[in-house]
C-alpha cells in the first residue's frame, strides 16, 4: 500500500474546498486537512472500543490525574514530533512500504513511568511485546529512509491512562486494584500515521493515514490457491 500525497495542506493551502481530498489518505485515512507550516506526528495502534471501554473503566482513584478521554487512547509505536510539511508528505508515503502481519494483542495490567523519581504517568501494558517490538522496528526503518534518526529510548508497548503532576494524589492504590487488569485477546489490523494539535483541553489526535498489516504469506498462498482455481476451471480448447 503506499499513501498518496496531498494529506497535508501547507499553510499556503485553502483547506475546505468542495471537491478536495480533505487530507483523505487512499489507504482509507479519516479525512483531516489543517493549514500548518509544521506537523506535530506519531505512529500507533488504536485498540478497538471493548478494549477502550475496558480502559475507561479503570480510570479512577488517582487524585489530581489528567486521564485519557476515549479518542487519546493508542500504542505509540513511534512518536516523531514536529516536521515541516515536505518532510510530513514524505513520511506518509514511506510508511506505505510498511509490510507485517496483524497482532493479536491482550492488555496486560498496569505500570507507571517517572520523572526525578516522580510518578508521571500510568498506563496498561499491552502484549505480547515481541511482536509488537517487531512492529516497533519495522516502522523504524520506514522512517529511516527519509532520514527520521532512530529512537534512542526502549520501546515499551503500553496505553497511556493519565499523566500525573506534582499535585497528583498517591497511585499505589491504583497500581494496587488494577494490577491484573486484563483483556480478552483483540487483533490490531492497521497502523495510523497521526497529527497531534495541542489546544486547551489537552492534544487532539487527527488520523492522516491508515496502513493495513497483512499476512503476507497467507496472502500470497489464497493468490495462489485462487489462481489454481482459475486455470483449473478453464474449459479445454481441444475436441
Amino acid at each position: 500500500m503506499t499513501a498518496i500525497s496531498g494529506l497535508f495542506l501547507s499553510d499556503s493551502s485553502e483547506t475546505g474546498q468542495e471537491g478536495g481530498d480533505g487530507g483523505l489518505a487512499a489507504s482509507g485515512g479519516t479525512p483531516y486537512a489543517h493549514a500548518m507550516s509544521t506537523h506535530r506526528l506519531f505512529v500507533a495502534l488504536r485498540p478497538p472500543p471493548p478494549v477502550r471501554a475496558l480502559l475507561l473503566r479503570a480510570m479512577h482513584g488517582i487524585s489530581g490525574a489528567r486521564w485519557q478521554s476515549d479518542e487519546q487512547l493508542h500504542l505509540t509505536l513511534r512518536f516523531i514530533g514536529e516536521v515541516d510539511h515536505h518532510l510530513a508528505e514524505d513520511i506518509a508515503a514511506a510508511l506505505g512500504a510498511l509490510h507485517a502481519p496483524p497482532i493479536t494483542a491482550r492488555i496486560a495490567g498496569v505500570s507507571l513511568f517517572e520523572r526525578q523519581g516522580r510518578p508521571h504517568m500510568v498506563w496498561a501494558r499491552v502484549a505480547p511485546e515481541t511482536a509488537l517490538a517487531a512492529l516497533h522496528r519495522k516502522v523504524e526503518q520506514c522512517l529511516a529512509r527519509v532520514g527520521i534518526a532512530a529512537e534512542t529510548r526502549a520501546f515499551v508497548p503500553h496505553i497511556t491512562l493519565a499523566r500525573l503532576n506534582r499535585a497528583s494524589g498517591p497511585v499505589a492504590p491504583f497500581l494496587a486494584l488494577n494490577g491484573d487488569l486484563a483483556s480478552d485477546p483483540f487483533p490490531f489490523g492497521h497502523v495510523t500515521l497521526y497529527e497531534s494539535e495541542m489546544g486547551h483541553g489537552g492534544s487532539r489526535y487527527h488520523p492522516v493515514a491508515r496502513y493495513p498489516l497483512v499476512d503476507q504469506r497467507a496472502a500470497s498462498a489464497d493468490a495462489t490457491a485462487a489462481t489454481s482455481s482459475h486455470v483449473a476451471a478453464k474449459p479445454s480448447s481441444e475436441p
